[in-house]
């Protein structure tokens, strides 16, 4: 033992130990998500933490697939590495030839590849809910972690509206009994793409998403110069600009009246809100969810009292399952961050 290295006890970049009361308090976050899950018929299921690259790669848009953790392949995994890739330093193309496998990015993608893989086993609409660690090759600060669990409730196989209110009415139950002030913050994608098809700009509409994406980091400001940097010309930015000041759907209803899309959207979101009926469920023009396959209904809830990011999120895909080879089944789903959540929870004590 006198010749081993002596190595400092320190923690993988962006990950944490707990210590039994935390793990106890945790356990009770945990507890309370779940309870609220099964009250409304939701099945507990379970997926590996590593995934296949090619059923992560692509789901996620670019600046997602960057954040991916790559398992490099068991032995020599240089073996079959060609010489002109390693040559050049090119990691793209080297990674198909070194690294098979990736550590999950969320819990959706997996669902979607587990319900074609299953479906002769399941009966829809399918209501699941998933409790485990996802892993993200992001930068660490407060309350944004390299591995972190989520809590994720999903239905599979259900076009139907009321999905999203009671998913809408399970973020309201959650943070009220674990006694913490939230805004439930709704959009739809279907809005934001009418606003990119208005200014006749629907080619640069994921570009555009990413960008409003920022809103709450940069302001209108930031997001205005953001947009310049695309093949915008000053009258589309002025005009996506303008509509991104909306307080609530009647102030777009005019602007998007000529769509069809744009009229579905703000249905949508008139729908949600109405049936829910909760002061902190409200519209948000700016909320955009980067992920790519998001299609309808879009969340995200953000603490009151804590400014610490989003605190849960969620939305309406359409055609994820199809991406596996199974047929187009429509689905919906949401998910708690619950390590902003739990230090959200120590900080208030």
């Amino acid at each position: 033992m006198s010749d081993m290295k002596r190595v400092k006890p320190q923690n993988p970049k962006g990950t944490r130990d707990f210590l039994p009361s935390e793990v106890a308090k945790r356990n009770y976050l945990f507890g309370v998500i779940k309870n609220v899950f099964a009250k409304y018929g939701f099945q507990q299921i379970e997926t590996p933490a590593m995934e296949r690259l090619e059923t992560l790669t692509g789901k996620y848009g670019e600046e997602g697939d960057n954040l991916l953790f790559k398992i490099l392949n068991s032995g020599d995994f240089l073996k079959d590495a060609p010489a002109a890739e390693l040559e050049a330093r090119n990691s793209k193309g080297l990674t198909k030839h070194i690294a098979e496998k990736g550590l999950r990015y969320d819990l959706t993608v997996p669902l979607a590849r587990y319900v074609v893989q299953h479906q002769d086993k399941i009966a829809f609409p399918f209501k699941r809910y998933h409790l485990g660690p996802v892993w993200r090759a992001d930068r660490p600060q407060k309350g944004r972690y390299q591995e972190f669990y989520q809590c994720d409730a999903d239905i599979i196989g259900s076009s139907s509206l009321l999905n999203e209110v009671e998913l809408t009415c399970i973020f309201v139950e959650v943070f009220k009994t674990l006694g913490i002030n939230a805004t439930v913050r709704v959009n739809s994608r279907k809005v934001l793409e009418a606003m990119a098809i208005s200014q006749n700009a629907q080619e640069l509409f994921s570009g555009i998403t990413i960008v409003v994406d920022k809103f709450d980091k940069i302001g209108l400001e930031g997001v205005s110069n953001e947009l310049a940097k695309l093949a915008l010309t000053p009258q589309q930015q002025q005009g996506i600009l303008q509509m991104l000041q909306a307080k609530t759907t009647a102030d777009l209803a005019t602007t998007l009246e000529s769509s069809d899309m744009g009229k579905a959207g703000l249905a949508e979101v008139n729908y949600v809100l109405g049936k829910c009926g909760a002061a902190n469920v409200v519209f948000d023009v700016t909320l955009a969810r980067g992920l790519n396959y998001y299609t309808g209904v879009i969340w995200e809830v953000v603490c009151d009292d804590v400014k610490i990011g989003s605190i849960a999120s969620g939305g309406r895909y359409d055609n994820l399952t199809e991406l596996f080879g199974g047929q187009n089944m429509s689905g919906v789903g949401i998910s708690f961050g619950v390590e902003r959540i739990f230090d959200i929870m120590e900080e208030l004590n």
